[in-house]
């Protein structure tokens, strides 16, 4: 950990301008902005002088133009190139639940973030076409012929996802079907495909050894078969991207092979152990992710679930042995589903009730069809046309599946004593013990399955203020109610606040339903998330100061124009809109920061809360003047994030606020809030 901090970038580089000379070294994911990947550094300058950077940075091209980068400059992995770039240290969203950038490139060991400075001083240089890099430059080929092969973009990114491990080129519908019927595991290279490869491989290449009695007296085939198929096994998870997963399944093979080879037929508990203790010295960082937990669970319950005893005579003809395989599977997908259920719970918050149906179908079709099929297609590329068709009945089949009633379990994150109680209820369930020890697993079940969400008392209210970066999300739970104060900004065509921070912080809290929505004006970084949340959470009512022609007014929900002097009353908890007026809302040239819904909330013990959006110093003088009385406030989010057109010394007297919070993203140079906001700020306490 010591030497990985030591890597990331100096604080005094940030934001600066600096030459950096180095090679492409992951697939480029590109879309309408731009293109990001990793690039291996091999020299920075800074003003002409040498200077440390991390090793591997991520960076992003931003597209100019016509929305693409030009031919000439197209992207491709194992390129040397020159850039003009702008660093930053790595820096991420810290909500609740949420996902953990900063982790996610600690652990590939990405020491900063940045872009490509173009059009810049000194313009993009192609040192290099092939310098580095020979198996991303081969997967990059793969990808490519895939995308040229298959016409279907939905179809090709699926392959591409099966052959080379590029989960990014999965369209992001069909990320939402694949979790939401509990298959997502299959279409990553996860440890699933590598194991199977893994088996595969070792049954083929021992069937082929034992053809030679000369090989066989060499070496023999049990034990050629091991290290054949973890050899081809790991040459699949290198052409795969080497993902952590991945890594973490290869080692795990590696520490079975080993013991194997040596002779020692320790007990399998001990093995996984064992596999456990290699995985965690190579990858210490393993321990905080959930695909650990689940892959060695997966695998010690599967090894528990198996009686001691074997029942019966094996069975002797081919149609008892295909039903006896047949039991085999379906039994090991239920221990599967139910013992990794908790878990899943735990981790996500949710868990697919028809993730069972569709991994009885998905499992096979995957793992025994779709993606040999789609190895075999960078022999014989004819075969991804067969292996396109074969994706796309099983995304039918999903979609399906997904349009059932409740096919997704959701439940709040549970305390401690809860998720406890719920894993050892699951493993209960479905390890062979006696009957009155296995019913004890459903009772055990239900902290988990139903949390009690801790709402406020009544005549109180709670308010959570999410980090989406440079934008405004503000959560206010009564004791019955939920309302949404703006839904942060839209950071690509692909993402926003709304999927990335308030969806899996919501689901995480148990919030069921949305009783109002309110936007407050129609910049991006307020309603940039509104269509995620609409799209996926029930809202009962829209508030906003939006125009008539927005589209998200098109929305088939009852819609009322936020104006001063609306109140209502929650489980007594008093709202009370302050701005704007009714004829500033009307008025057909008003600035969209003038039309800013000024929400103010307090509770039956007099705490309050103002949320100011984006209103500027003259929308500041006039609610000094026509509403001071009501400004006072215990919180105040503070107006327009900090900018100095705001937070007037009036206004700010008027609030009092004890609490003043900003709601932004760090950018060195330019850190909201000004700082002669903040010093006015501080003087006031």
């Amino acid at each position: 950990a010591e030497q990985r901090l030591a890597a990331l970038l100096p604080a005094a580089l940030e934001g600066r301008d600096l030459e950096l000379t180095g090679v492409v070294a992951s697939l480029p994911q590109g879309d309408a902005t731009g293109t990001r990947f990793t690039f291996a550094v091999e020299q920075a300058r800074a003003d002409g002088a040498a200077v440390r950077v991390p090793p591997r940075v991520s960076l992003a091209w931003y597209a100019q133009g016509d929305g693409a980068l030009a031919p000439a400059r197209e992207l491709r992995a194992g390129q040397r190139w020159r850039f003009s770039v702008r660093l930053r240290q790595p820096h991420g969203s810290l909500n609740p639940h949420g996902f953990d950038l900063e982790l996610w490139l600690f652990e590939r060991g990405i020491g900063a973030s940045g872009y490509v400075r173009d059009p810049a001083p000194a313009p993009p240089v192609l040192l290099d076409p092939a310098a580095a890099y020979p198996v991303e430059r081969l997967r990059q080929r793969l990808r490519d012929a895939i995308s040229a092969r298959v016409p279907d973009a939905n179809a090709a990114g699926l392959l591409a996802a099966l052959v080379v491990g590029d989960q990014g080129a999965i369209a992001r519908a069909d990320w939402d079907l694949f979790r939401t019927t509990g298959i997502a595991h299959l279409v990553s290279i996860s440890g699933l495909h590598v194991t199977m490869f893994a088996w595969l491989a070792a049954a083929v290449l021992g069937r082929a050894w034992r053809l030679s009695p000369r090989l066989m007296l060499w070496w023999p085939t049990p034990q050629a078969a091991r290290w054949g198929g973890l050899a081809l096994a790991t040459g699949y998870a290198v052409l795969a991207g080497w993902g952590v997963p991945a890594q973490r399944t290869v080692w795990m093979i590696a520490s079975v092979v080993a013991l194997r080879s040596l002779g020692l037929r320790w007990p399998q508990p001990l093995v996984l152990l064992a596999a456990g203790a290699v995985v965690t010295a190579i990858d210490p960082w393993a321990l905080l992710q959930p695909g650990f937990w689940l892959s060695f669970v997966a695998v010690g319950l599967l090894i528990g679930a198996e009686p001691a005893v074997p029942r019966g005579a094996p069975p002797r003809n081919a149609p008892a042995r295909l039903q006896a395989l047949a039991w085999s599977g379906l039994r090991t997908q239920a221990v599967a589903t139910v013992g990794l259920a908790p878990l899943t719970l735990l981790f996500f918050q949710q868990v697919s009730l028809v993730g069972f149906v569709a991994n009885l179908v998905a499992i096979p079709w995957v793992t025994l069809l779709l993606t040999p099929l789609a190895l075999a297609g960078a022999l014989w590329p004819a075969l991804w046309s067969v292996a396109a068709a074969l994706g796309q009945g099983l995304t039918a089949f999903l979609a399906l599946l997904a349009e059932w009633p409740f096919a997704v379990w959701t439940a709040a994150a549970p305390p401690p004593w809860a998720a406890a109680a719920g894993v050892l209820g699951g493993a209960l369930l479905v390890l062979p013990l006696p009957r009155a020890l296995r019913a004890l697993g459903l009772p055990l079940l239900l902290p988990i399955l139903l949390p009690a969400p801790a709402w406020p008392a009544p005549g109180r209210f709670e308010l959570t203020v999410v980090d989406v970066g440079q934008g405004t999300a503000v959560l206010v739970r009564t004791q019955r109610h939920l309302l949404v104060y703006d839904a942060g900004p839209r950071y690509s065509p692909e993402a926003d606040a709304g999927e990335r921070a308030l969806l899996p912080l919501l689901r995480a809290r148990g919030e069921r339903r949305i009783d109002l929505l309110m936007l407050s004006h129609q910049d991006g970084d307020h309603v940039g998330g509104a269509v995620s949340l609409l799209a996926r959470v029930p809202v009962a009512a829209l508030s906003t100061s939006l125009p008539a022609m927005h589209p998200l007014r098109a929305a088939a929900l009852p819609h009322r124009p936020c104006a001063s002097g609306q109140r209502w009353d929650w489980d007594g908890v008093r709202f009370e809109v302050l701005h704007p007026g009714a004829d500033l809302l009307a008025a057909p040239a008003a600035k969209p920061n003038a039309l800013s819904c000024v929400l103010r909330v307090e509770d039956g013990r007099g705490v309050s809360a103002l949320l100011s959006g984006d209103i500027e110093a003259g929308q500041e003088s006039e609610l000094v003047v026509r509403q001071r009385a009501a400004l006072a406030s215990t919180m105040l989010l503070v107006p327009h994030h900090g900018s100095r057109t705001s937070s007037t010394p009036a206004f700010v007297d008027a609030v009092r606020p004890r609490i003043a919070l900003v709601s932004g993203v760090l950018r060195p140079g330019r850190m909201p809030p000004h700082l002669d906001v903040l010093e006015r700020y501080h003087r006031r306490r």
